[in-house]
Parts: structure tokens; C-alpha cells; sequence
């Protein structure tokens, strides 16, 4: 292989079109745009026109056919990721889904099951915000345990705001059995991912969601979930799409510290002096007064550090492609690894389920009770024949 990845795009829409722009104009410096494939004609003229010399293909099985293409890249709707992502390594075609990995756990964890039987093959999800710098910091201070062990997250992430014109822009947006969800399978799944990737994953979880709740459409558009992680502690997510003043405030509260993010740019972490427990249980009655007068010197108790980090344009969706391709190039370790994917569609479907039956449920779920729940709400759209 060359030292540039030949990617064929899979869908010339919004995501696909960005990525195609990206290397287009450098900002994958070790990656070319191999093929595009698009069944709609539009698509067809628009890419003769931006990428003249780039092959076109109507049929995705033939561009993953044609040996014009290293690898692919799943821009199309949530259902055919797995399948596709599964009919790509099947050619040895190294494969990077869109997020989210699916719709539901079953079908992602067939295609993590058949990528594990090509190891040879690099096997990557898009998720951008692991290359957002803060995170990456974030990941490190709770990974060092330098907050100590976490004890409480909140998350309130609802600065997606949706027009109603934007769920009526297409047949399938904010549908069962076109999108297979609302926010939480199209704006959240960064957010899902994120929350555990830092944090850890929850052993259980219980919600009350609002389906249709502002807006005209069958799917989910306002969520509050509660979160249990064993041992007392504790988180909620709170997500919407009809916030237009919108919030995005992140906390982590650890043994021995917090982290509060604000707006995904600055993260304001406060270290203790010592564990939360250890302080309390030190200090006298001289020192609850100090406390309750505002003469307690609180630099003894704790040091706070404000980190912030810019993001140019387009620069994390551009440097997963660029480790999508250095992985396959030299084996450079990957940022997300597809198999992770996964646990984003375990949460939100957990998320759904738990509103369905009105009761906690646990992270490992009957996935039968699950698709159960689903197909009834594809079947009442009348709409779409989808084989869960």
C-alpha cells in the first residue's frame, strides 16, 4: 500500500460531503479520496463537478468491488452501518463507521464479532470529540485519579437546538424506522460516548423521556436519565432539541476534586488538598465556625486550574481520518477503536427501554425485550419494513 489510504466515501450527504472536503483540501494529509458512491443522481453531478477525477459508483457493493478503495467510510443512516461496515470487512476493506455504531446492540455486536475474526483490518468509529483536546485532558486527570474515585457526573447537553422544518427536511429523520430514535441517536451519541469513556460505564439506568414532546415527530426530543454506577454513586443526563437558549455544562465530582465543563471549551478542575471525607472529619468546631463566618482560607483545601482549548474548523473530524489512516499505514494506535461503539447504542437503548417499562433497567438488558419494543414502534409508523 501506498503511503496515503485510497477511502471510498459511502453517501455524498452532509457528513460525507464534509469529509470529502476535508481531504480535498489537505487536511488529511495521509489520505485520498478513492471512490464516491451515492444511489441519488444529484449526488452524481455534484461530485463530477467538485471531484472531477475521483470514480463514481451508484452502487456502494461495487465501489467496495472495484479496487479503487483501501477502506470505507459509512455516511448513511444508523441502520446500515453494522451491515455495511460487515459487507466492507468481508472484502478486506478496512472500515470507519459513522456514529452511532447502529440502533441497537444486536446488530453492532454482530459487526464487532465479525471484525474480531479480521484483526489484519483496521476497524474504527467516527468519534470526533475523542480528538477534542479537553476531553483528552479530562480522560487523563480521571484515568490518574487525580479527582479521586468518581462519586456523581451531570450532564446537561441540550444546545442542539431543532426547528421543526429540520425534522420535515426528510421521509426518515426523527422516525423508528428510518432514524431509530431523536436526540439520542442523532445529536447524543458524542455525549454517551464521552460520559463513558471518561467516567465509566453505568451498571444500570432509569428515565423518563418525552416522545414528540415540542415537536411534531414520533421519536424522543427531550431526555432525563438517571444514572447508577454501583458503590452510591450516581449521575444524570439531561438532553433535548427544543432548548433555543441551550446548555452544555459537564460535572464530575470525584473523592477528591470536580471537574466543570463548560460550552465543550473550558474546564474548570478543582484539585483537594485531601480526599473530601479526610477534611471533614479533621476539622473542629473553631473550623465550622471559620467555615460559616467566610474565614476559612480555602487555598488549604483545594487548587483550582482553568484549562481551555480551541478547535479549528474541522480539525477533530479531520484527525480521526488522519488516525483511521495512520493506523492502517503503521499501526498507530487507534482513537476509537469501533468495537467502543457499542457502548453509546447500549446506553441509549437502555435510555429507551427503561421509559418504555416505566423501570430501572440494567446495562445488560434482554436484547429481545428491546427489539420487541422497537419493531412494535416501526410497525405503528406503517412505514418502513426493517429486519431487527
Amino acid at each position: 500500500m501506498s503511503k496515503q489510504v485510497r477511502l471510498g466515501i459511502i453517501g455524498l450527504g452532509q457528513q460525507g460531503g464534509a469529509y470529502a472536503t476535508f481531504i480535498s483540501k489537505g487536511m488529511v494529509p495521509n489520505m485520498v479520496i478513492g471512490a464516491i458512491s451515492d444511489p441519488n443522481p444529484d449526488k452524481k453531478a455534484l461530485a463530477a463537478e467538485a471531484y472531477p477525477d475521483v470514480p463514481f459508483f451508484d452502487d456502494y457493493l461495487a465501489m467496495m468491488d472495484s479496487g479503487e478503495v483501501d477502506a470505507v467510510v459509512t455516511c448513511v443512516p444508523h441502520f446500515l452501518h453494522p451491515q455495511m461496515g460487515i459487507e466492507a470487512l468481508e472484502r478486506n476493506l478496512h472500515v470507519l463507521v459513522e456514529k452511532p455504531a447502529g440502533v441497537y446492540t444486536k446488530q453492532v455486536r454482530a459487526l464487532n464479532e465479525f471484525a474480531a475474526t479480521k484483526p489484519e483490518l483496521t476497524f474504527a468509529i467516527m468519534f470526533n470529540q475523542r480528538n477534542n483536546p479537553l476531553y483528552q485532558r479530562l480522560k487523563e486527570i480521571v484515568d490518574n485519579g487525580e479527582i479521586g474515585g468518581i462519586r456523581r457526573t451531570n450532564w446537561i447537553i441540550t444546545n442542539w437546538w431543532r426547528p421543526q422544518g429540520y425534522y420535515d427536511s426528510s421521509e426518515w429523520r426523527a422516525t423508528w424506522g428510518g432514524e431509530g430514535g431523536g436526540v439520542l441517536v442523532n445529536q447524543a451519541p458524542h455525549q454517551l460516548d464521552l460520559l463513558q469513556w471518561i467516567c465509566g460505564v453505568p451498571k444500570s439506568v432509569y428515565s423518563k423521556v418525552a416522545y414528540g414532546f415540542r415537536r411534531d415527530i414520533a421519536v424522543e426530543d427531550e431526555v432525563t436519565a438517571v444514572l447508577d454506577y454501583g458503590d452510591g454513586a450516581t449521575g444524570v443526563f439531561v438532553t433535548a432539541t427544543h432548548d433555543l437558549v441551550g446548555t452544555d455544562r459537564f460535572e464530575i465530582l470525584g473523592e477528591q476534586g470536580k471537574i466543570v465543563v463548560e460550552n465543550s471549551k473550558t474546564a474548570t478542575i478543582t484539585r483537594l488538598t485531601k480526599p473530601e471525607r479526610e477534611l471533614s472529619e479533621g476539622m473542629d468546631v473553631e473550623d465550622v465556625r471559620k467555615l460559616f463566618m467566610g474565614e476559612l482560607d480555602m487555598a488549604e483545601l483545594a487548587v483550582t486550574e482553568v484549562i481551555e482549548f480551541e478547535s479549528a474548523w474541522g480539525e477533530q473530524h479531520s484527525g480521526v481520518l488522519e488516525n483511521f489512516a495512520a493506523n492502517i499505514l503503521d499501526g498507530t494506535p487507534l482513537l476509537a477503536p469501533g468495537s467502543d461503539g457499542i457502548q453509546g447504542v447500549r446506553l441509549a437503548n437502555a435510555i429507551h427501554l427503561s421509559s418504555w417499562k416505566g423501570t430501572e433497567v440494567p446495562l445488560d438488558f434482554d436484547e429481545a425485550d428491546y427489539l420487541a419494543e422497537l419493531d412494535r414502534r416501526i410497525k405503528d409508523e406503517g412505514k418502513w419494513s426493517v429486519e431487527l
